[in-house]
């Protein structure tokens, strides 16, 4: 089967996610895990974060921090881990007005301007850092070298810095904290204990004793769990 080469007519029209393993973290075997979105027209890195996982907690770290600096693309491609098909995922594009995509696992080249910059990760970046690296170093080394280097080097294929292609059409229209925080609330349920508690990630809350003995739905954010409304 022969592919045609796609990109983005301009920023924001689509995202691409995926993620990359990296050295061994200090005092451990686990290795870092790069999650990471792109944007397919202008090849900047729109949202990151290197982790401990490849779960949707850090997932969507990286997905936030993009939509906060640089503003809702109109669709996401992803491939099928479970972080990427997650409810939790879904319900955040819902909110955002974004299309997202799953990849088919048989269309190898779908994906193929991300993984291209895991090359260049690889082949630049990587390849200085030693294993035993600890995660706040990583991540500190990464952000310069992407901003420094990356997004301000002129690209083969386009002819300009990822920077210059992305700001090309001046700053990007950026979602409200409000619009924010709605996309990434988070909704489980739980039974009220007889001393009128919950629990929930570790963290017990008292509720209304009235509730004692029912089923009720908690709706939170899962990077602030100091508040929740039940």
């Amino acid at each position: 089967k022969v592919y045609g080469r796609f990109e983005a007519s301009h920023r924001n029209e689509l995202w691409t996610g995926d993620g990359l393993h990296g050295p061994k973290l200090a005092g451990s075997a686990t290795r870092a895990v790069l999650l990471a979105f792109i944007d397919d027209h202008s090849r900047l890195l729109v949202g990151w974060r290197w982790g401990t996982g490849e779960d949707v907690f850090r997932l969507e770290a990286a997905f936030r921090s993009g939509l906060m600096s640089r503003g809702v693309p109109d669709a996401v491609l992803v491939d099928r881990g479970s972080a990427f098909v997650s409810s939790q995922l879904l319900r955040a594009c819902a909110v955002l007005g974004v299309k997202l995509i799953h990849a088919s696992p048989r269309a190898a080249t779908t994906k193929g301007k991300i993984e291209r910059y895991f090359r260049t990760v690889r082949d630049q970046f990587l390849v200085e850092i030693d294993d035993g690296v600890e995660l706040a170093e990583l991540n500190r080394l990464f952000s310069a070298w992407l901003e420094v280097v990356y997004h301000r080097r002129v690209h083969s294929e386009t002819g300009e810095t990822p920077l210059a292609r992305f700001d090309g059409a001046g700053a990007p229209s950026l979602p409200t904290p409000a619009l924010l925080r709605e996309a990434f609330l988070w909704s489980q349920e739980r039974t009220v204990t007889k001393t009128a508690t919950v629990s929930l990630h570790g963290n017990s809350y008292e509720v209304d004793a009235a509730l004692v003995g029912r089923k009720v739905e908690l709706v939170f954010d899962p990077f602030d769990l100091t508040f929740l409304r039940v």
